[in-house]
């Protein structure tokens, strides 16, 4: 019975991955690899290059990487851009591309020019550039170090403030959310959203749902409170940011504040939330805080035996996503079929 349970669970997770996948071949975007020597990197990008999900962008010394692929028997190097971020013909352009974004922050022309050199500096300015749709980075450096040049160059979306980090779950019970498929967040960036950073991680979420996971987004905005069940400024931060939401984006489909049995279990919402569209029915559900958020993907994660696939990075201008540099190859692979869905569903 356990191993029917964790091929059901396999199963799932493989549909889900594959259809992603197969949406990122349909419209293939132009996805920057800022590790290009990398091995992992390498051979991620040899199967997405194969495979059609993208077109990829190599940056690094293109001797080394065409060594390396050599090496590994790689056969669809060749089919990538390769940059070198050292001596390329628009680095001048860039570092003053980079001066002009930067200067008012205290950037000299001359740190600009030596930051383009960094890969991770470069793959922002080819993006903010118009020549890359997205990124992926972070199999041999630090979060924070993929992240910076992303908030520095890329920086948000419009009308967008706050950066969050979603996770798609998929639960073996598909009575929950779409078919067992469900996005949560904020779980990975913001520790205290204000009411207006709340109402961007709800319409964010609502974007990530519809673009990765193919799903018409139902958001809940979670709280201990159901309709005023309790009285508290927490449960009124709650019930701002969905109105503010409801404002900013009016085709949303959303309701809070919600519990999370009322938001997800059809018989409870409607007992607590009679005439709610969402209460019962949600597949996106908006933590108050990242504590709550935390907390609760991994609880699910464990207990019950869910598949957690992030976070994805929303709120950004352009997609850039973060790699756990213990990531496999297959990791790489699946990150970038869902950037280029981010930069599909991007408006």
């Amino acid at each position: 019975m356990r191993l029917e349970f964790i091929y059901l669970i396999d199963f799932q997770k493989m549909s889900f991955i594959e259809s992603v996948r197969n949406r990122a071949r349909l419209n293939p975007k132009r996805i920057v690899l800022p590790e290009g020597t990398e091995e992992r990197t390498l051979r991620a990008a040899d199967i997405i290059l194969e495979e059609g999900i993208a077109h990829i962008l190599l940056l690094g010394d293109p001797a080394e990487i065409r060594e390396n692929a050599l090496r590994w028997g790689l056969q669809n190097i060749h089919k990538a851009v390769c940059i070198n971020p050292a001596d390329h013909p628009r680095k001048a352009s860039f570092a003053q591309m980079l001066y002009e974004i930067r200067k008012n922050k205290g950037l000299t022309l001359e740190q600009a020019s030596k930051l383009v050199e960094d890969p991770l500096y470069l793959a922002t300015l080819l993006i903010k550039n118009g020549d890359a749709d997205g990124e992926v980075a972070g199999a041999n450096n630090a979060t924070g170090d993929v992240l910076r040049p992303a908030f520095q160059v890329v920086k948000t979306q419009p009308g967008i403030s706050a950066v969050s980090g979603a996770f798609i779950m998929i639960v073996p019970n598909k009575q929950f959310g779409d078919d067992g498929i469900l996005v949560f967040a904020d779980c990975a960036v913001n520790p205290d959203p204000s009411v207006r950073e709340l109402a961007e991680t709800a319409i964010a979420s609502a974007q990530t749902a519809q673009s990765i996971a193919g799903i018409e987004a139902r958001v809940a905005m979670l709280s201990f409170s159901t309709k005023g069940s309790a009285k508290h400024e927490k449960a009124d931060k709650v019930i701002e940011a969905t109105r503010l939401a409801k404002e900013m984006n009016p085709a949303l489909q959303i309701d809070g504040e919600l519990q999370a049995d009322a938001a997800i279990v059809e018989a409870i919402g409607m007992k607590k939330a009679p005439g709610s569209a969402i209460a019962g029915k949600a597949n996106v559900l908006v933590f108050p805080s990242l504590e709550s958020g935390n907390i609760a993907y991994k609880l699910v994660q464990r207990l019950a035996n869910a598949e957690a696939i992030g976070p994805v990075l929303q709120g950004m201008a352009a997609p850039i996503n973060d790699l756990s540099r213990g990531c496999s190859v297959e990791d790489i692979v699946n990150l970038v079929a869902i950037t280029v869905n981010q930069a599909n569903g991007t408006v």
